[in-house]
């Protein structure tokens, strides 16, 4: 079975159970925490997946790691040390997030600029995108790009929004190499 249907099945089991103990607030931050550790350390993958240590041991250091964090997600770690499965933390997390945030109606934008834009920039961008996506709000992760010269670069899920002044120029190049080659 695919690690992203494995993935899906244990973050859809784990938003039930959040739903009906009401803590999805509580797990939805736990599997941010969970997504940024394993995404900015891959030694805790390593180490998880290391053959010579024994389950036990594993299931200590997670505990260890993530102390604090909720009985229900320190089972569904236990659960996947026990099956062999600790490659899917990542998609299990970023599957989860995206259920409880279709689940509240928002969507994640990356939103790339040339400086860090103010909250009220934020709000005001949330505003206009969200229901171009059919979502009430945007949950924004602000990246700065000097390459853009100005203005914004905005992807949400597969799409893309650009009105960066390198973006009109890169059009207006191939406007021009197009222009040329058909006269």
């Amino acid at each position: 079975m695919s690690e992203v249907v494995v993935a899906k099945r244990y973050a859809d089991a784990l938003f039930e159970l959040g739903q009906e103990k009401s803590k999805l607030d509580t797990f939805q931050e736990e599997m941010k925490t969970l997504r940024k550790v394993a995404l900015e350390n891959g030694s805790l993958e390593t180490v998880l997946k290391h053959p010579r240590i024994p389950a036990d041991r594993k299931k200590e250091l997670v505990n260890e790691s993530f102390k604090g964090f909720s009985e229900e997600v320190l089972h569904t770690l236990h659960l996947l040390i026990d099956r062999h499965r600790t490659e899917i933390i990542i998609p299990l997390a970023e599957r989860f997030l995206a259920k409880v945030n279709e689940h509240h109606g928002v969507q994640e934008a990356t939103v790339y600029t040339v400086r860090e834009l103010s909250e009220e920039e934020k709000q005001r961008l949330s505003k206009t995108f969200a229901p171009k996506v059919g979502k009430d709000s945007l949950i924004i992760d602000n990246r700065v790009d000097p390459d853009l010269l100005g203005g914004v670069r905005i992807r949400i899920g597969n799409r893309i929004f650009d009105g960066s002044v390198r973006g009109k120029l890169d059009q207006m190049e191939r406007e021009l190499l197009s222009a040329n080659n058909r006269g």
